[in-house]
């Protein structure tokens, strides 16, 4: 029973993955329209701006932070205060024009929530 269970739940991590590596192909950054990459965990969100062709960071910010870490969890509203932050902070450094990296995680919930938050602070995508 234990090994069917792990079984499956590795099988999602492989399907997210593989789905990672569709959307990787064809979504890359550069430094006029960096990528919006998201890893989502169970207790926590992280998102960052990249540039891939130089392969740096240019701004960062998860749920772990100071201005976030007591008043949010890992929830829809925690991922819409996110998506607020990362357009403010993106937008301080004259930055409006993003491609999204969903990471293979879908459409839907915490990933949905951050990327209209983000809209509605400014960034366009």
């Amino acid at each position: 029973m234990a090994t069917k269970i792990r079984q499956k739940t590795s099988n999602k991590q492989v399907v997210r993955f593989k789905r990672k590596l569709r959307i990787r192909s064809r979504v890359e950054g550069n430094s006029e329209r960096p990528r919006l990459s998201v890893f989502r965990s169970n207790q926590n969100i992280y998102v960052q701006l990249v540039d891939d062709a130089k392969g740096h960071t240019l701004v960062a910010a998860s749920t772990l932070e100071e201005e976030l870490k007591g008043k949010v969890a890992s929830s829809i509203a925690g991922a819409k205060q996110l998506g607020n932050l990362i357009a403010k902070r993106a937008l301080a450094k004259n930055i409006s024009q993003i491609v999204f990296d969903r990471s293979g995680y879908l459409y839907h919930g915490r990933i949905k929530a951050l990327a209209d938050a983000a809209r509605e602070g400014g960034l366009k995508f």
